[in-house]
């Protein structure tokens, strides 16, 4: 009977958790996991990641969320984004869990609010290797489905490559590259998203 019971109680656990981490799309994804790592903080539309202020160079990034029609805004999708700092790396302070030990402390998830609008600050990350500039891009939907969408890119970046510049079907409906625009000493620079799009095995 202890058994049957402990066997329930592992089924019912697994499948509750299963629904929590809701549906992967879009092909593998390795960190995507990491967009439910906010555990009991209350999200907003608005957020400030480690480091702005500091010395380097501050963005702002702005933009709106729609549906599939691309028309209606999106509310209540969750972005979460991190990055490297201006050296290069993710940076660690010794006691993340979870993703953080990979993705570091420069991180952080936006809620969109009622009109699809989200905003975060921080700091301009630094390339590193070959690879331009960039801030990873993770999209969790309120029906659960989640996947990543290419990197915020900068716009005249030395190591942005062909692929990256024309690619001429994006995910989300854009291809990350921004251009900023330096206003009360802030970079910022707008993208919008459109869910679903070219995300294979959305519907």
């Amino acid at each position: 009977m202890k058994t049957l019971l402990l066997i329930s109680f592992l089924v019912i656990a697994g499948s509750i958790t299963s629904q929590a981490q809701g549906k992967l799309v879009g092909g593998p994804c390795e960190g995507c996991e990491a967009v439910f790592e906010y555990g009991d903080q209350n999200l907003s539309s608005v957020d400030t990641l480690p480091e702005f202020g500091s010395e380097g160079v501050d963005i702002k990034v702005t933009g709106t969320v729609y549906k599939e029609d691309g028309k209606t805004p999106a509310e209540g999708v969750i972005l979460y984004v991190y990055q490297t700092n201006e050296e290069g790396v993710y940076p660690t302070k010794g006691d993340e869990t979870g993703w953080g030990r990979r993705h570091g402390y420069i991180r952080g998830w936006i809620k969109t609010d009622s009109k699809g609008k989200y905003t975060f600050y921080t700091q301009k990350p630094m390339f590193y290797g070959n690879e331009p500039a960039h801030i990873h891009l993770t999209i969790l939907e309120p029906n659960g489905k989640y996947y990543w969408l290419g990197s915020y890119l900068f716009e005249g970046d030395k190591n942005l490559t062909s692929r990256q510049l024309n690619n001429r079907n994006p995910r989300g409906g854009n291809n990350g590259i921004i251009s900023y625009k330096e206003k009360d000493g802030i970079l910022m620079g707008n993208r919008d998203i459109i869910l679903g799009k070219s995300i294979s095995g959305y519907k």
